[in-house]
């Protein structure tokens, strides 16, 4: 799959990180099994293979190279035959309210595979993984399995495991629990072929290592390992509503005053962002100058943009309709001169996008999931 075809430097590479970052558990625990937070596995597998990240995206995958989508998780190896969790449906709770196990099951598996390509079409990804990272006494190992959509049409209730909590089901092809209470579904992972195994060695006083000239060569050679770049979260609603409104942001071709295309839209930026985020966007709101930046889509592709409409409230492609076909036509499968709704935004799972600044004129843009905005604004928006 993916590990065995990249570069023989980048695999050891990927290898070394690991076991430094391993070789640190004693400062969370005095277990025997090595500990590798998941936020490290990402940025060490992007980094090594020089993969895109897109752990700013709340989809699917975690990274993507060459058109191959990557899910990246790592758990305890135990057993091998691992039940760990691969998605989480918090804003669809009603959806399940009085249905039985067998409805239950469907509605959470076709949301699954909604998940999934809606990872497949921001991404324009043709193919998609799992790559595990297993955690073992003294060893980590690495597997790699294809990630697939659920196939409905062979879903079968595991009644001997259901219980009221939760539902146990397969596909014919991989073993899934849903719990009802937490919301969350889970696979089974089988993991007796590892690609490779390597051992970890366990530091017995990581705090004097940490002070040592070892570590601080260690951390020079990995300068830059994780980057860290400002962001905000911009909702793809009226801030002061909720709502979408019917003839600005998104439905912005719906305006009045002249003929729009149908995919002219703008992404609201909430006054409160200028002030709080002084200087994040190239636009200055005591002048009204502006400029123009680039846009990098979660695909790769880049877009021209610019800050609009009076006050800065917003931002849209140049052209125009750029923007819009992706966000409206490509990603939320709305068809031309259809209104976009609050609703439309919930079944897709994402109701706000994070804009984060790589340089002084390019931004990258991440979708969120729902809900996400207003935790923002609750944190951040000082009066």
């Amino acid at each position: 799959m993916f590990y065995d075809n990249q570069k023989t430097k980048q695999r050891q590479e990927y290898i070394r990180t690991l076991q430094a970052v391993g070789s640190l558990s004693n400062l969370f625990s005095d277990s025997d099994i090595p500990n590798l937070y998941y936020r490290a596995a990402e940025n060490i597998f992007c980094r090594s293979f020089d993969a895109r990240n897109l752990s700013r995206s709340d989809i699917t995958f975690d990274a993507i190279k060459e058109g191959l989508g990557i899910a990246l998780k790592t758990f305890q190896h135990r057993n091998g035959k691992c039940v760990e969790k691969i998605a989480e449906f918090n804003d669809a709770l009603e959806k399940f309210a009085g249905r039985s196990d067998e409805e239950i099951m469907h509605i959470i598996s076709n949301l699954r595979n909604d998940r999934i390509q809606l990872a497949l079409d921001m991404t324009d990804a043709t193919s998609m993984i799992y790559h595990l990272v297993t955690r073992k006494n003294g060893s980590f190992e690495i597997h790699e399995e294809e990630l697939k959509f659920i196939n409905i049409n062979k879903l079968k209730i595991d009644k001997k495991q259901t219980t009221k909590k939760t539902i146990w089901f397969s596909d014919g092809s991989h073993e899934y629990k849903f719990s009802k209470s937490k919301s969350t579904l889970y696979k089974r992972f089988i993991t007796n072929k590892p690609l490779d195994t390597f051992t970890v060695d366990i530091l017995e006083d990581p705090f004097s290592f940490l002070l040592s000239e070892e570590a601080k060569t260690l951390y020079l050679s990995h300068e830059g390992f994780e980057e860290s770049y400002p962001s905000v979260i911009l909702p793809l609603y009226s801030a002061k509503t909720g709502n979408v409104e019917e003839k600005s942001g998104l439905n912005q071709w719906n305006a009045g005053g002249r003929d729009r295309h149908k995919n002219e839209v703008y992404i609201p930026i909430p006054s409160w962002i200028h002030r709080e985020f002084e200087g994040f966007f190239p636009y200055d709101p005591e002048t009204g100058d502006k400029e123009p930046f680039t846009l990098l889509l979660p695909n790769g592709e880049e877009l021209n943009a610019k800050i609009c409409q009076g006050g800065g409230k917003g931002f849209m492609s140049k052209p125009n309709k750029a923007l819009g076909k992706w966000l409206l036509r490509h990603i939320l499968k709305i068809p031309s001169r259809t209104l976009v709704t609050k609703k439309h935004l919930e079944d897709a799972g994402i109701d706000s996008v994070v804009v984060t600044k790589l340089d002084e004129y390019k931004f990258q843009i991440d979708f969120a999931e729902t809900g996400t905005y207003q935790e923002f604004e609750e944190n951040n928006k000082k009066y």
